[in-house]
């Protein structure tokens, strides 16, 4: 039976999300924020202001389409909404001029958002995609309201970048204000801890195990099973901790979570706290270089806790539960479990040999549940409506769905959430666009530095945790980093190396000194040095770090190595046999050469290069100085007509190395 609290917040969501105004929401989680957002948002007020415009004008999280922001909303009173993409603030005076009367600004329009056919159709929970629910005044359409645009509009979830997601974890991010809680209750929030309290524990444990949800982490244990070790494990006093310390470089995900639907974590890691029971206290463990997500995370515990859903005898239940904030100094290996603990504990964060695992002996010595903000994120989906419609969503072994961030090579970059078992090619070719720069797909990495490269004949693999693993790299946090043909693999090998090898604790001689080892021999053959052995030394360094470390960090390393062997070993051999970097990438294992049959003599790249290493006569073919040319591929970006190549490096001065050093 439903509170008279949440009766009451719902109602009073219900009459924010759909007033009897124009409703305008601005997406101001981070990527719309760095797009100019706030600009956006400060010329709305002004502009709605100086037209004496009745309207709700609210911040929200982000919709997912990071290549569009800022983007803008507008809900007008018994209408779907309108999505408005890259919203400068002179579009935004065009909006409120519109708003005002005026003429409908129809070239910034992504696309409408009606109450159905969303990628959260399947949303069991009520409220779905742009959908704020019905209110009282819904399908009526009041005198004075703006006009709608006339004529065929896209609907916003048939466009590529939405194309086959189902937006279940991300579905209030860029909907509601993401601090307001009644807005959060007017759409299904809080309505699977109602469930728990009156089920009980065993009924909370026995849904999220049937649904089958895995921690969305990266180990993908399942989270039933971890909840009933804590559960069952001796000890009066108990913890749940929410691991945010996300530090994958290009991973966002839950960056945006935090940002657009704190108070959907809160909520599963209360539930969890009533799971795994005599849990009083939860802590959520955020990077202290995501401050937007740790001022919205404070304000939503703040509301939370004043509004009786959080602290003593919540909902009239007589359980308490109490939410603290920690913020991570920024140290990669705390992303594991042991390591995170310690530093909540003030100790240094170093992993420790497991078992004991944390279920029996986590923080302070107390039996304690890590889960990452994702698999809490889910817990409220699964308890709405049961483990049925969750576990109907997915693989044989992976059910749900997955945000991933879609980064680097990329045409859509942003936040894409897919049913599990979903393939690459789907999540990069239609969601994310395809490559940016007119070139082709050459890997797609998964996992961040401890997953590992997959080629571009891989791309039809499906999406989970066997057969990521079983192609040699790892589901991780979610960041998908898309690559072209310009890229190459050894150096972004020995990238994401040097990133795992300068984050190591160095508790461990494998981990420490054998990251070490492999990023040498790496740097060296980057530079032209390589040795015929240094290949198999790689493999050999690779299998004994992976084999003898003491954590995840040091145990998932070598993944990006092991798989440059297994997919791009000809690449490797290139640098290595021929001095010869194909991609153009290592500097000293390549040139740049004008094909004169190719170039018309536009001087464009004469004009860009900052070298002055270019030469030729307008309308006829130019040459490049290899003697003067840093190799800096300004040239190659800059011309039109794919003229600049690139061939093996003769180098006709020997003391140029040593100089440029």
């Amino acid at each position: 039976m439903t509170s008279a609290l949440l009766d009451m917040l719902r109602r009073e969501g219900l009459a924010r999300l759909t007033p009897a105004v124009p409703r305008v929401s601005v997406g101001m989680a981070s990527c719309g924020l760095a797009a100019g957002s706030g600009e956006t948002w400060h010329a709305l007020q002004a502009a709605l202001a100086a037209r004496d415009t009745a309207v709700r004008l609210v911040p929200t999280g982000c919709l997912g389409w990071c290549q569009r922001e800022p983007l803008v909303e507008v809900r007008l009173p018994g209408r779907p909404s309108l999505m408005f993409g890259r919203v400068t603030p002179k579009v935004a005076d065009d909006l409120a001029a519109w708003l005002a009367g005026g003429e409908f600004p129809r070239a910034h329009l992504l696309g409408l958002c009606p109450p159905d056919g969303s990628p959260a159709a399947r949303d069991t929970a009520p409220g779905s995609g742009c959908d704020h629910g019905a209110g009282k005044d819904e399908g009526r359409v009041r005198p004075g309201t703006p006009r709608f645009p006339e004529g065929e509009v896209p609907v916003l979830w048939d466009l590529p970048f939405y194309r086959g997601q189902l937006r279940w974890v991300t579905r209030n991010c860029g909907v509601i204000n993401p601090t307001d809680l009644a807005e959060y209750v007017a759409r299904g929030g809080y309505l699977a801890l109602e469930n728990a309290l009156a089920r009980g524990p065993e009924w909370v444990i026995e849904e999220v195990t049937r649904a089958g949800l895995r921690g969305r982490g990266g180990a993908g244990f399942p989270t039933g099973a971890k909840w009933r070790a804590t559960r069952n494990a001796p000890g009066s006093e108990k913890y749940v901790i929410a691991n945010a310390d996300e530090g994958d470089p290009g991973a966002y995900m839950d960056r945006g979570l935090l940002e657009g639907d704190p108070f959907s974590v809160i909520e599963g890691i209360t539930i969890g706290a009533l799971a795994v029971g005599d849990c009083r206290q939860g802590y959520i463990y955020v990077r202290a270089e995501y401050p937007l997500a740790v001022e919205r995370l404070e304000a939503a515990i703040a509301e939370a806790t004043r509004t009786g859903l959080l602290g003593e005898d919540i909902l009239g239940s007589g359980f308490a539960f109490t939410v603290h904030l920690v913020r991570g100094a920024g140290a990669f290996v705390c992303g594991e479990e042991t390591a995170l603990l310690a530093s909540i504990e003030g100790r240094p964060g170093e992993p420790r040999p497991r078992p004991p695992f944390p279920a029996e002996k986590g923080l302070w010595g107390r039996p304690t549940v890590i889960n990452n903000v994702e698999t809490w994120a889910n817990v409220p989906l699964i308890l709405r409506a049961g483990a049925g419609p969750y576990a109907a969503v997915g693989s044989a072994g992976s059910k749900g769905t997955k945000v991933f961030s879609l980064v680097g090579d990329i045409a859509n970059t942003g936040l894409v959430e897919v049913p599990m078992g979903t393939t690459l090619r789907q999540v990069v070719e239609v969601n994310g666009g395809g490559v940016s720069r007119g070139t082709r797909i050459k890997a797609v990495q998964t996992g961040g530095p401890s997953g590992g490269f997959l080629p571009a004949s891989r791309l039809d693999l499906p999406v989970d945790y066997e057969g990521l693993t079983e192609a040699g790299t790892i589901m991780g946090s979610g960041g998908l980093v898309v690559m072209g043909e310009r890229t190459c693999m050894v150096d972004v090998a020995r990238y994401f190396l040097s990133f795992t090898q300068a984050e190591s604790c160095g508790k461990c001689v494998p981990c420490r000194e054998g990251t070490r080892h492999m990023l040498g021999i790496l740097e060296r053959i980057c530079a032209g040095e390589g040795r015929p052995e240094d290949v198999t030394r790689l493999e050999e360094w690779a299998w004994a770090v992976k084999d003898g470390s003491l954590c995840g960090l040091g145990q998932t390393a070598p993944n990006p190595v092991l798989t440059l062997l297994r997919y791009f070993g000809e690449e490797l051999e290139q640098h290595v046999r021929d001095r010869f970097c194909p991609a153009g990438v290592c500097r000293e294992l390549f040139a740049f050469r004008i094909v004169a049959e190719a170039c018309p003599g536009c001087g464009a790249c004469l004009r860009a290069c900052p070298r002055e290493a270019i030469s030729g006569q307008p309308r006829q073919p130019h040459a490049i100085d290899g003697n003067r040319c840093t190799r800096c591929g300004i040239c190659r970006d800059t011309c039109p007509f794919a003229a600049i190549v690139v061939e093996p490096r003769v180098k006709t001065d020997p003391g140029e190395v040593s100089r440029r050093a």
